[in-house]
């Protein structure tokens, strides 16, 4: 997968793909990865890449002109001329688990990571495919984001993970929290593991885990289950959870 980034700030972003999962899958060639510096198209000496809002206002806009040269040569790099093109914005919409599955599947992904006040809507209203947000607050840029895309959906790019496996059991993959995970010692601090985990018993321990899971979503992150598909068993673990939530609820006498 080529995925591109545009960036004043390459270097942050070199450095924090370096190491771990999807360092590796970029060294190995699984994903290719160009970061861009919109200062490199900047048509004046001064590498200008910013100016003040038309209409007055704090701080600084990013301009229409250099990004979009950046994205036109994005392009040109790309692997398919078919590149989907994200900003990185607090407007944007959430990304999540099921976004991430989606991106993996394109061949070429070009993230824009804005800074200042914002970028100029011109450009925004042309060369954006979508604008996304990692959640419901306020950072310095879009370096932050784009890395985090970048390794959500890294992750689930053929060759990055030694185990494939492992991402059909992480947390969002089947909308639900992942279950508790333990190891050595079996006793610590007068806590002991599971005996069905000891037991031997795949089935025992693949139901286990998988009510587990369901009941740490609905402890957690109940909003979670509101689209999902039941089957009998899991509705069964359902009603069980909302009974003994009834019964705390009651006063005692």
């Amino acid at each position: 997968m080529w995925i591109g980034v545009i960036t004043i700030f390459p270097e942050l972003v070199q450095a924090a793909l370096n190491e771990g999962v999807v360092g590796r899958a970029i060294r190995s060639g699984s994903i290719c990865l160009e970061l861009i510096n919109p200062r490199d198209f900047a048509q004046d000496s001064a590498k200008t890449i910013d100016d003040r809002p038309f209409g007055g206002g704090p701080g600084m806009v990013m301009m229409a002109e250099p990004l979009a040269d950046c994205v036109r040569h994005a392009r040109t790099l790309a692997s398919n001329k078919g590149t989907t093109t994200v900003m990185l914005s607090p407007q944007g919409e959430t990304f999540d688990q099921s976004m991430a599955r989606k991106l993996s599947e394109i061949d070429s992904l070009l993230l824009i990571a804005g800074r200042y006040e914002g970028v100029d809507e011109r450009f925004v209203e042309r060369y954006v495919d979508r604008e996304v947000s990692i959640g419901d607050y306020v950072l310095s840029g879009g370096e932050l984001p784009a890395l985090v895309i970048i390794d959500a959906v890294g992750r689930l790019i053929s060759g990055t993970l030694s185990n494939p496996e492992s991402v059909g059991t992480e947390s969002y993959s089947d909308g639900l929290l992942d279950y508790p995970q333990f190891t050595r010692p079996r006793c610590f601090e007068g806590s002991s593991v599971p005996d069905v985990l000891l037991s031997g018993d795949h089935k025992a321990i693949e139901t286990w885990r998988h009510n587990e899971a369901i009941k740490r979503t609905w402890e957690r992150r109940p909003d979670l289950l509101l689209s999902r598909r039941w089957t009998e068993s899991e509705q069964a673990v359902v009603r069980a959870l909302h009974q003994t939530d009834k019964m705390s609820d009651e006063p005692t006498v």
